[in-house]
């Protein structure tokens, strides 16, 4: 058994191709990531791995619509989303496959 801190990790990514890194894997990436009430992220996008975002705890505006706690957004290869937190909100992110470089400014 090993133990690592999700601190340890960038931006809360822990699973992926990439390091640092708690399970190596091409096949898929997993993320654990806390924001700040009025944290933003520039508008972007994936053209190969669709993501999906639960948002764990908190309230989010991602194109202009509002997410709360529980809520699960699935974001198409060649959608763009940006990202506010409206609250301090916790999300869980998945993309597969782990693809680096994969993310576009628009």
């Amino acid at each position: 058994m090993k133990i690592f801190r999700l601190e340890n990790m960038t931006k809360g990514w822990f699973v992926g191709d990439f390091d640092p890194v708690v399970l190596r894997t091409r096949d898929a990436e997993v993320a654990m990531k806390s924001y700040e009430a009025g944290a933003k992220e520039a508008r972007h996008m994936h053209k190969i791995a669709p993501e999906v975002t639960l948002i764990a705890t908190g309230r989010v505006r991602m194109n202009g619509i509002e997410y709360g706690a529980g809520d699960i957004i699935l974001i198409e290869p060649g959608e763009a989303t940006d990202f506010e937190a409206l609250t301090d909100v916790t999300t869980v992110v998945v993309k597969t496959p782990s693809v680096t470089g994969d993310k576009y400014e628009c």
